[in-house]
């Protein structure tokens, strides 16, 4: 474990940058602003090491960060129709911030631009923020976490746990783009990607679902065999043409809660696959389409398409869907879930 300095808050306040590294030399490197994944360094299959997420270099462009580069969203990732939901006949109210609807729970006051507390362990790091009742309009006192760990068998693993004193929406999830050229690898779309979920949750304008869960064959949402993800982003589809490209909660097979492998990416040029593993019911492809440029690492410019996100998490509205599986917890239950990136 190494901790360096990555800048002052604007209150004043000094943020850390925590280095995991295993034998192999795979470097992952963590903020306890936002618990933001800055870096992650991998092996190609020359073993030369690169890094593979997309992000900043220093503090002060973590405070913009439009994109969520590498943050963790918390209490509720994804999207809630019409920024508001009922829990046992109460109706709260959150920001409309896409339009009619929520997502992310706050732009400006999201987890993902506050300072967490850490506790450094040997291979690992927790950080943990508290947000109090009616916090971005989220009932219930709250106290969540994330634990990162990094394996010497190349696998990044994030533990997340939350609890609360009043029933409440808990999703949680992080926002990493990948791209296994290297961050600074351009486009993603020659990337080889395999999802175990034969079907999807299609969406109307704005990204909300429709509450139908749809099967992904015949349509060029169905990655249940390895295809390209350039093949047919901008085939003639309508729920590719709604959202730029995918962007879709994908439901994973044979979901029972426990972990299991969901997905893997290939690079063929670095050679490089990434697994994705997760105990949770779906998982969100977004395919960057949507990424403002902007200067990242290294004075890299990103651009549409220069990074993927798989965020693992429960269905989009899911608290206003009672079809989908529940996100809502309370004091007799605390939240946790793990996802696991396992480079191969």
């Amino acid at each position: 474990m190494k901790k360096t300095v990555f800048g002052t808050t604007k209150e004043g306040r000094e943020v850390y940058l925590y280095t995991l590294e295993n034998q192999n030399g795979v470097k992952a490197e963590v903020t306890d602003y936002g618990a933001v994944l800055v870096n992650l360094i991998v092996p190609d299959k020359n073993g030369v090491l690169e890094d593979v997420t997309l992000g900043y270099d220093n503090l002060e462009a973590y405070y913009t960060n439009g994109s969520f580069f590498g943050a963790t969203i918390a209490p509720n990732a994804n999207r809630i129709a019409n920024a508001s939901f009922t829990i046992d006949g109460t109706v709260y109210h959150l920001d409309a911030n896409d339009g009619v609807n929520n997502l992310h729970s706050h732009f400006e006051l999201g987890t993902h631009k506050r300072v967490w507390d850490a506790e450094p362990g040997e291979n690992s790091i927790r950080f943990t923020v508290v947000l109090k009742d009616g916090e971005m309009g989220f009932p219930g006192n709250k106290t969540c976490s994330i634990t990162y760990t990094l394996t010497d068998d190349n696998a990044l693993r994030l533990d997340y746990h939350a609890s609360t004193d009043k029933k409440t929406v808990l999703n949680l999830t992080n926002h990493a783009y990948f791209n296994l050229a290297g961050h600074d690898g351009g486009l993603i779309t020659d990337h080889v990607l395999w999802l175990h979920a034969s079907h999807y949750t299609p969406v109307v304008e704005g990204a909300i679902p429709t509450g139908e869960i749809a099967p992904v064959a015949g349509t060029p949402l169905d990655f249940t065999k390895e295809k390209r993800i350039g093949d047919e982003i901008e085939a003639d589809f309508e729920q590719l043409k709604l959202v730029s490209g995918y962007d879709h909660n994908f439901v994973i097979d044979d979901w029972k809660g426990e972990l299991q492998l969901v997905a893997k990416v290939s690079e063929h040029t670095s050679g490089r696959t990434m697994e994705v593993y997760t105990d949770l019911p779906g998982i969100q492809f977004y395919a960057g389409n949507c990424i403002a440029e902007t200067v990242g690492k290294g004075g890299a410019v990103y651009k549409k398409r220069d990074g993927f996100c798989l965020e693992t998490d429960y269905f989009p509205n899911a608290v206003n869907e009672g079809r989908f599986p529940s996100a809502v917890y309370g004091p007799e239950k605390d939240y946790t879930s793990t996802t696991i990136y396992k480079f191969v």
